[in-house]
């Protein structure tokens, strides 16, 4: 999973294009790797589904 994958589905998430995405447990420290670059990082939600896998979500209001 590439840097630019990953941007591009943070910015569908946070547009409201994509309501969630899942990342297989492979991808997780790609995916997270540019996550918590971001700025808006506390609005995302990951949901850790079983086997290692997570389900991501973008919130109005960030998490604490």
């Amino acid at each position: 999973m590439n840097e630019q994958f990953v941007q591009e589905v943070l910015e569908k998430l946070k547009k409201g294009e994509l309501s969630e995405f899942y990342v297989k447990k492979e991808d997780f420290m790609d995916f997270r790797q540019v996550l918590v670059k971001r700025d808006d990082f506390k609005h995302f939600r990951g949901i850790g589904q079983r086997g290692g896998d997570v389900l991501y979500q973008y919130l109005e209001e960030p998490r604490s």
